[in-house]
């Protein structure tokens, strides 16, 4: 039974489990935005607002915990000079899951994992036009 059992295994060893939120998690921090499933975007959820806190601190501790963490300086680079000063105000709900239609190949169902207030230079029609392409892949829905 997996009574008060606090993380998911998403079916991986532990060490392979950590790689992979590392992994995403510097491909989230370089895009701002992709495309994985759901269970992983909800699992990536939790280790990237740990991030994010720690960034908000802005001190030498917090940079070296995230660097220990992530092990991509580039990606601590960005975290703590564009993304954590973003959310300076925020107390939490840094990032926004949304359901896409599953994967073809195997049906599993698909989410887009972003930030929230990501700049951007796009008028209305043009987000929402873009927002469906992202979402779809180009597909009719």
């Amino acid at each position: 039974m997996r009574h008060r059992k606090l993380r998911t295994k998403l079916g991986r060893t532990g060490p392979h489990r950590k790689a992979m939120l590392r992994n995403l998690a510097t491909a989230l921090i370089r895009h701002e935005e992709i495309r994985t499933t759901v269970v992983k975007a909800k699992a990536l959820r939790v280790f990237v607002a740990k991030l994010i806190t720690l960034a908000k601190r802005q001190d030498l501790a917090s940079r070296r915990r995230v660097v220990q963490l992530l092990q991509q300086k580039d990606a601590t680079r960005k975290l703590f000079d564009t993304i954590g000063p973003r959310f300076e105000n925020r107390q939490g709900g840094y990032t926004r899951i949304y359901r896409l239609e599953p994967r073809l190949g195997d049906g599993a169902s698909m989410a887009l994992i972003e930030f929230l207030d990501r700049p951007s230079g796009e008028d209305e029609i043009e987000k929402k036009v873009g927002l469906r392409e992202r979402l779809f892949g180009g597909r009719k829905a």
